[in-house]
């Protein structure tokens, strides 16, 4: 039996970011980004198609040494503060959904993670 994982694109990261409570999208720097009480926890890059999700650094350890195919830390300061590429043409969407969640649930208010199921684990 052959299991076909379906992949990321960014009108799905979207939906998924906006259906995470207490999300506001503004466009900075020309690209979507989605903050929860004014702070950032994803960027959409489109046209390189890839997300910058915001991990702590443990987390970010944890995924891009699991998985380098589809995590990176972004080059520079931001990454060694968690700023994480993940590249959306390869990644399974049920994984993407699962660091999104922790990347909002890194940034939202404690009283706000509460109205929220965290998804199964990709």
């Amino acid at each position: 039996m052959l299991i076909t994982f379906r992949t990321m694109d960014a009108r799905t990261a979207r939906e998924m970011a906006l259906d995470m409570p207490g999300t506001l999208e503004k466009v900075r720097y020309g690209r979507p980004n989605f903050s929860v009480k004014k702070k950032g926890y994803m960027n959409l890059w489109m046209d390189e198609d890839r997300a910058v999700i915001k991990l702590s650094v443990a987390q970010q350890e944890t995924w891009t040494d699991e998985d380098p195919d589809h995590f990176s830390p972004l080059p520079g300061k931001l990454g060694k503060l968690g700023w994480t590429n993940v590249f959306m043409a390869t990644v399974e969407e049920r994984k993407f959904r699962f660091v999104a969640d922790l990347a909002w649930r890194n940034v939202a208010p404690k009283w706000l993670i509460l109205t929220r199921q965290a998804p199964p684990k990709g």
